[in-house]
């Protein structure tokens, strides 16, 4: 199979014949395609960013020469009239062709993007780390997109060494974690996220004075270099080490390849959707239905007697609707994440369902796995709303004043605003942290204080308080799927 590499020396491969790419401006071309992620690059740009500032008089017949060689290295069995299959020609300039699977960096990248449990994560970022051979580009140092490439792949890099990280604490590898840890943090040490994880490893290695003594280090060093102190969520991880937190020890794991057990209660007043959805559930690993309803007044009540973890709600029931039971269910203590199911005939009720706090809607029509993620990704903190219907529920109600809306933005500053930004336009948690090159955790907390600042408790309500306040416009949505 033919495989690109740039998470080292660059190169391309058949199996394990290293392909000759010609001089260094021809491999160039190669790695500018590679890193345009499989879009066409114009060739125009090609020129701009091989020779910066003063390109030859030559410049396009030589690319075009760079592309015939390329071609004929990367496909050597291709008769000559015959079209390309791998460098190909997408005017107004070239792309690459290829599979995420026959392009390291590409590989990498999804495996630092996917989530999962413990273990799956561990084995995944091991064997992404393990494709780095060198930095990234470093042959071509002297062009600014390869700079800035490679610049973003480390960043990627020490991302993935933090996940791992994180992960193995949670399947209880502290004690082989730490020597790796204290080479990160005296490699990065402005980077909050090795210090917690390393003062982390630890404490649960039972050396709780060193665990102090790293976050001290990490005290001096932010403080020498930044004049700053210790973040928020090193300052208490310092508390609690102080007094032996309890949830500082190794947390309690289901069984490998067991995902963490939802608890459901499907309220709906037609019997065949109720039957269908549990037909649904009964086959998904890691769903229990513990209670059905057929109206609103009977959620409520089922609700408070099973206390689920979610609740997937028809928004149109009778002698009280969905909507109106989702916000009582929602205005007790400790709620569960309240899905809303719709024919897509009630739009003015989904978007009063958003304001409400429920954690997204989905269409009575999804497939299944559609349904299952929905209620994932409500348990998980995160709101989702059907692909199919968010640019035409935004677009339709986005500026709309309502007496009981959240208040308004004043206050938050430029850090803040951008995180609602990305919220609004859906991207998870996760996503957030590798767009912003934080760790996930900052995000998390970051959140948290977005919706205690505008008086919020659900994911949902900051998407709708961010369209209501014209920071975020309905051509820039974003559906999550």
């Amino acid at each position: 199979m033919l495989t690109f590499r740039a998470l080292g020396p660059f190169q391309a491969c058949h199996g394990d014949t290293v392909l000759d790419l010609g001089g260094q401006r021809q491999m160039a071309v190669l790695a500018r395609l590679l890193v345009a992620g499989g879009r066409a690059v114009p060739v125009t740009v090609l020129i701009d960013e091989l020779w910066p500032g003063e390109p030859p008089a030559q410049a396009l017949s030589t690319i075009q020469g760079y592309v015939s060689r390329l071609r004929r290295a990367l496909e050597p069995g291709r008769a000559p009239r015959e079209e390309a299959e791998v460098l190909v020609s997408a005017p107004p300039g070239y792309a690459l062709r290829a599979s995420s699977e026959q392009v390291d960096t590409w590989r990498f990248e999804r495996a630092v993007k996917t989530g999962g449990e413990p273990d799956v994560v561990w084995e995944r970022l091991d064997a992404a780390l393990a494709l780095w051979r060198g930095p990234a580009l470093a042959e071509f140092s002297d062009l600014s997109w390869a700079v800035a490439e490679a610049g973003r792949l480390e960043e990627l890099r020490l991302i993935a060494v933090e996940r791992r990280a994180d992960a193995g604490l949670l399947l209880g590898h502290s004690g082989a974690l730490v020597p790796d840890l204290e080479a990160h943090a005296s490699a990065h040490p402005l980077r909050e996220e090795a210090w917690r994880l390393l003062a982390l490893a630890l404490y649960r290695n039972g050396r709780q004075g060193d665990a102090l003594g790293a976050l001290r280090r990490a005290r001096m060093l932010l403080r020498d270099e930044l004049g700053l102190d210790l973040g928020a969520t090193l300052q208490r991880l310092e508390s609690d080490m102080l007094t032996q937190a309890v949830h500082l020890d190794p947390p309690a794991r289901p069984a490998a390849g067991s995902p963490p057990e939802l608890r459901v209660v499907v309220a709906d007043d037609q019997a065949l959707v109720r039957t269908g959805l549990r037909v649904v559930l009964d086959s998904e690993p890691g769903f229990r239905i513990v209670g059905e309803a057929e109206n609103g007044e009977q959620a409520i009540a089922v609700v408070r007697g099973t206390r689920p973890d979610v609740v997937l709600m028809d928004i149109q029931m009778p002698r009280l609707d969905g909507l109106t039971a989702a916000r009582r269910i929602l205005a007790d203590e400790a709620p569960p994440k309240v899905v809303m199911m719709t024919t897509f005939g009630t739009d003015d009720n989904l978007y009063a369902a958003l304001r409400a706090g429920v954690s997204g809607f989905v269409l009575k029509t999804s497939a299944p796995e559609q349904l299952i993620t929905a209620m994932r990704a409500a348990q998980a903190g995160d709101a989702l709303i059907d692909p199919a219907v968010t640019t035409r529920l935004i677009a339709a109600f986005a500026g709309r004043t309502d007496p009981a809306a959240p208040p308004g933005l004043a206050g938050l500053g430029d850090t803040e605003l951008d995180l609602l930004k990305l919220v609004a336009r859906g991207l998870t948690n996760r996503q957030i942290a590798v767009t912003l090159a934080v760790p996930e955790r900052a995000i998390s907390e970051s959140v948290v204080k977005l919706l205690d600042h505008l008086g919020l408790f659900d994911r949902a309500q900051l998407v709708v308080a961010a369209y209501e306040s014209g920071l975020v416009n309905p051509g820039d949505v974003v559906g999550r799927r």
